[in-house]
C-alpha cells in the first residue's frame, strides 16, 4: 500500500479492493472470476503440484461461495456507511471504526480459510518453500525499485503520486491548487521506507519459518492451524503492540488520518458526489453478486 498505517489503511484499503476487482469490466465480471484469480495468484508463489492443483481448486471454489453468501451484504453496509460519513464529514473516530471493521472482515474471512491453509502448508514441499522464498525476495526487489528509488524528495513524490491514483479513483480529477494541499499533507507524513521495507521482510521470514516448521517437524492439522493462526494474529496486531517502533507506527497513522480528512474537506459537492456515484455502483454489484447462485 501506498498509505502504510494500522488505523487508516482502511479507506484506500477498500479503494484498492475494489478498484482490484472493478479492473475488469465491471466489478461483478472481476468477482465472478475471483477464483480463478486467486487460484493463479497461488500459483505464482508456490508453483502448485499436479497433486495440490485439484483440490486446491476445490477449495477455493468452496471459499468463494461462502463469501458469496455471507459476507457481500456486509460489504454493502461498510460502503453506505462511507456514503453517509462523506455526506456528514468523516471524524477520526469515524475512520478508525472503519478500519476496525474492515480488519475484523478481513481477519474472518482468513481464519475461515485456516482449514484448507492449513492443507496447503503440509502438502508443501521444498522446492515450493524455496519457490515462495524467491518470490518473496522478487516482490522486494520490486518494492525497492518502486519506492526507494532516488532520494528523499523523490520518495515522497511517488508516494504522493500513487496516493493520488487512489484519491482520484474516489473524486475524479483535482485541480491544482487541491493538488498543493494534498501534497502537503502527504509529505507532512513521516517516510521510512527502510522501515516498511524490514517489516515486510520480518513477516515473510515468519512465514517461511512456519511453513519449514510445518514441513519438517511434519505437524498435523490442527497443529498446523494453531501455528497460522498465530501467524495471522500477529500480522494484524503487531503495530498495535508496544514496540520500539511504536512511536513511528503512531506518527504514521496520524499522519494519514490528517491526509485523507484533508482531500475529504478540500473536495467539491462534485467531487464528493463523484465517490457517491461510484460507491453506489459498487452497493449494487454486490447486490447482485450476493443474489446470485454459482
Amino acid at each position: 500500500m501506498p498509505i502504510p498505517g494500522r488505523r487508516t489503511l482502511h479507506g484506500l484499503f477498500l479503494i484498492a479492493l475494489l478498484a482490484l476487482l472493478s479492473a475488469c469490466s465491471s466489478l461483478r465480471l472481476a468477482y465472478n472470476h475471483g477464483d480463478t484469480l486467486l487460484y493463479w495468484w497461488i500459483d505464482g508463489y508456490v508453483d502448485l503440484n499436479t497433486d495440490q492443483k485439484g483440490w486446491v481448486k476445490k477449495d477455493i471454489d468452496e471459499l468463494f461461495r461462502w463469501h458469496r453468501k455471507t459476507q457481500l451484504h456486509d460489504y454493502m453496509q461498510i460502503l453506505q456507511t462511507a456514503q453517509r460519513q462523506l455526506a456528514a464529514g468523516p471524524t477520526q473516530a469515524d475512520l478508525e471504526s472503519d478500519y476496525d471493521e474492515i480488519k475484523n472482515r478481513t481477519q474472518l474471512l482468513l481464519f475461515k480459510a485456516l482449514p484448507e491453509l492449513a492443507d496447503l502448508a503440509r502438502s508443501l514441499q521444498p522446492d515450493q518453500i524455496a519457490a515462495l522464498e524467491r518470490k518473496f525476495a522478487a516482490n522486494n526487489a520490486e518494492f525497492r525499485k518502486k519506492n526507494m528509488k532516488g532520494d528523499r524528495e523523490a520518495q515522497q513524490k511517488f508516494r504522493y503520486q500513487k496516493s493520488m491514483e487512489q484519491f482520484e479513483l474516489w473524486f475524479g480529477n483535482f485541480t491544482s491548487e487541491q493538488e498543493a494541499q494534498i501534497r502537503k499533507a502527504s509529505d507532512a507524513r513521516p517516510l521510512d521506507n527502510e522501515l516498511w521495507l524490514d517489516e515486510r521482510q520480518r513477516r515473510q521470514k515468519a512465514i517461511l519459518s512456519a511453513v519449514r516448521k510445518v514441513q519438517q517437524e511434519k505437524l498435523g492439522k490442527d497443529a498446523t492451524m494453531a501455528l497460522l493462526h498465530t501467524l495471522i494474529k500477529d500480522a494484524f496486531d503487531r503495530m498495535e503492540q508496544p514496540s520500539e517502533r511504536k512511536a513511528f507506527f503512531d506518527q504514521a497513522e496520524e499522519g494519514n488520518i490528517q491526509l485523507i480528512l484533508t482531500v475529504i474537506r478540500l473536495a467539491t459537492p462534485a467531487q464528493k458526489a463523484h465517490a457517491t456515484k461510484r460507491m453506489q455502483g459498487w452497493i449494487d454489484d454486490f447486490k447482485q453478486l450476493a443474489a446470485e447462485q454459482r
